[in-house]
């Protein structure tokens, strides 16, 4: 399939983003063997990194639509192969060794492209190793699968049992019993999605951890709070962790988001500590004098911004 074929204009290069989460984030050597499987000509590595504390990786990759789809397949093949759900857990939701796998419109390419891509990877996913697959977001076929959450509602364990008795509940592709071992995938198209991370300055008391819940639930969208905001409060390394996630980063942009946080945690008596972003972010949500962004150590926009990881990607492991 040429770029001309996606995006149906020969002046613009067509480039896919694909931010695959494996539910590994304790051996190293597990998670870069999933990455290098993911090496296909044609794809970027634009950034990879661990969660010990969630037991989970993140991968950044970005390139030619065709070829990003055929590393995400890969890379769940891979992490299908090296974990086995049943013998490990994490403190992030998930439903499988590849966990979920979204595709991004970056240029040239549109979202509801990004869903038909989604879709040939599933597919693909399932006739080779036999992972079931779930679509959400744009990609979704039922309503009641476009929210990520509500996919997972259960994780591996409770899906793995409501799979076999519930048809609501039933994988879009394969199945109905899931992987053994390796669960099932959630594959999906969105808009850019930001990781973005503030901790507390406590350490991981059971009060720190409480403020960071009661913090989560009242910024995060569907509790009435901030549009497009996904938020939990989490231990992570030692510490209590407002974890978020901002799906529209135009409507929120991440000082907002900051601000908010910063307030809350007042009202409680307490100063927020530093901020930490997971994976890249696009150079639109990047704001050089932000609070955020000093909060936030080693933060270098030419390592964490897309468009510029894009000039000067990642060698391989």
């Amino acid at each position: 399939m040429s770029s001309e074929a996606i995006n149906g204009s020969p002046n613009t290069e067509a480039i896919v983003e694909c931010v695959p989460n494996f539910s590994e984030g304790a051996d190293r050597e597990k998670v870069e063997e999933i990455v290098r499987a993911m090496r296909v000509d044609g794809v970027h590595l634009l950034d990879y990194s661990l969660d010990a504390d969630h037991n989970r990786s993140v991968v950044t990759i970005a390139g030619s639509p065709e070829a990003v789809v055929e590393a995400a397949v890969r890379g769940a093949g891979k992490a299908a192969e090296l974990i086995d759900l049943t013998k490990q857990s994490g403190a992030h939701p998930r439903i499988g060794a590849a966990d979920v796998i979204p595709f991004v419109p970056v240029s040239g390419v549109s979202l509801v492209q990004c869903a038909m891509l989604a879709r040939q990877a599933g597919l693909a996913i399932w006739r080779r190793f036999g992972v079931p697959i779930y679509f959400y977001e744009a990609a979704a076929s039922r309503p009641d699968r476009v929210n990520l959450e509500d996919v997972r509602r259960g994780q591996f364990e409770g899906l793995q049992r409501d799979s076999l008795k519930d048809t609501r509940r039933q994988p879009d592709v394969g199945g109905p019993e899931l992987h053994a071992t390796a669960g099932a995938s959630a594959v999906g198209a969105r808009k850019f999605l930001i990781a973005y991370n503030i901790y507390l300055p406590a350490s991981g008391s059971t009060e720190a951890v409480s403020l960071a819940r009661s913090i989560a639930k009242e910024i995060r969208a569907s509790g009435g709070g901030l549009f497009g905001v996904k938020a939990m409060g989490v231990m992570a390394n030692g510490r209590a962790q407002v974890s978020m996630n901002i799906t529209d980063f135009q409507k929120t942009p991440m000082t907002r988001l900051h601000s908010a946080v910063t307030e809350i945690a007042a009202r409680h008596g307490v100063a927020i500590a530093e901020g930490e972003v997971i994976g890249l972010i696009p150079e639109l949500a990047y704001e050089p004098n932000a609070e955020w962004v000093r909060q936030t150590p080693q933060f270098d926009p030419e390592d964490k911004v897309l468009e510029r990881r894009l000039r000067r990607p990642l060698d391989w492991p």
